[in-house]
């Protein structure tokens, strides 16, 4: 019987309770009302589409805006999570890749 957590184990529960921040990018500019199903994330519009972002409490506050935005049939084109590893390059671009892109949604 282990009576100690593994230094992993710590960490791991650490990042599980700390909210982490999420960038949705969905197609479409949304209206008030549907933004209305999004409280506590800000939405920006550019160019035919919707970006939503603001800190997440866990993977569960995850799946239910993810499955908010299957309900109302929205087009999901970009989930990203910025968990602080995205370094700008010298020329601005973003040198790490980890998200998600949908093409044919």
């Amino acid at each position: 019987m282990r009576t100690h957590p593994f230094r992993g184990d710590a960490v791991m529960v650490h990042e599980m309770t700390e909210p982490v921040r999420y960038e949705i990018r969905v197609r479409g500019v949304l209206g008030e009302t549907l933004l209305a199903a999004f409280p506590g994330l800000h939405a920006q519009a550019d160019a035919g589409e919707t970006l939503l972002t603001g800190a997440l409490a866990d993977e569960a506050a995850l799946h239910g805006v993810l499955e908010q935005i299957e309900a109302l049939g929205l087009v999901l084109l970009e989930l990203r999570r910025d968990d602080g590893r995205y370094r700008r390059g010298s020329t601005g671009s973003v040198e790490d890749n980890s998200s998600f892109r949908s093409g044919s949604c």
